[in-house]
């Protein structure tokens, strides 16, 4: 069956969770797991969909807020948020968990190096969702550590017989990571310590025959990079999915 991508939306939602746990996977990424009721009937079947995270002020309740004509309003003035992608949930628990790049600038790295059981977290979304079907003869996902649960989630999502290669930059060598797939993958790591960029691994970069995928997320200027070289080779945008997950200079991003 040729790969086809199509787009859905779903009823915005915003839901109050309780942080269960919190977890150091790597040394520059923790996974913070968190559970309410109100997860009840939430969806995130794109593998890079976007939720926005609501982080209350230190020591004050978050409010909820109701739907307005233009998204969100909140009685007491809206909090800090971020956007981030959905690492699993599982419905029957009523658990989303989400990894996070740790850094201490901006609000959501510090937020996670601290965050506790109890603690509050707002979540509203997805939107939508990007959906991709059918089997491509091969799939290229690139990024950089804030696009690893999205690549995550389309290697584990991917069936027996699937062929793909991940390219994934991050900081150094204790930053990868251990991820399971059906597929026959090929991973490939690029340390930033040793100067191994995605900006530098595009400029070798050359496709296999056949009907392709490829999805592209991580800092805007290496996003518009990615485009140009995947035109030059021919590469249909139909089969493109590439996302500016954060710019410089820039703190309301993707931030994970």
């Amino acid at each position: 069956m040729p790969i086809t991508t199509r787009r859905i939306r779903h009823d915005l939602k915003f839901r109050r969770t309780t942080v269960v746990s919190n977890t150091r996977i790597t040394p520059q990424m923790a996974r913070i797991v968190v559970k309410s009721p109100e997860l009840e009937g939430f969806q995130c079947p794109g593998f890079d969909d976007h939720i926005r995270l609501a982080f209350p002020e230190p020591g004050q309740a978050l409010d909820k807020p109701t739907p307005g004509e233009r998204g969100l309003e909140w009685p007491n003035g809206r909090p800090e948020t971020r956007q981030f992608t959905p690492r699993f949930f599982d419905p029957e628990a009523q658990e989303l968990t989400l990894d996070f790049v740790l850094h201490e600038v901006g609000v959501a790295g510090p937020w996670a190096m601290d965050a506790r059981p109890g603690d509050e977290l707002g979540v509203g979304g997805p939107r939508g969702s990007f959906l991709v079907e059918g089997q491509a003869d091969w799939e290229l996902l690139m990024g950089d550590g804030t696009a690893l649960p999205a690549i995550a989630r389309r290697l584990e999502a991917l069936p027996a017989g699937a062929k793909a290669r991940a390219v994934i930059e991050v900081a150094d060598a204790a930053e990868e990571q251990q991820i399971e797939s059906a597929a026959d993958v090929e991973m490939v790591w690029l340390h930033a310590d040793k100067g191994e960029t995605l900006q530098g691994y595009l400029d070798t970069l050359s496709l296999p025959e056949g009907e392709g995928f490829v999805f592209f997320a991580a800092e805007a200027d290496a996003v518009s990079k990615a485009r140009e070289k995947l035109d030059a080779l021919g590469h249909p945008g139909s089969h493109l999915k590439a996302s500016n997950y954060w710019r410089k200079g820039e703190a309301d991003a993707h931030d994970h």
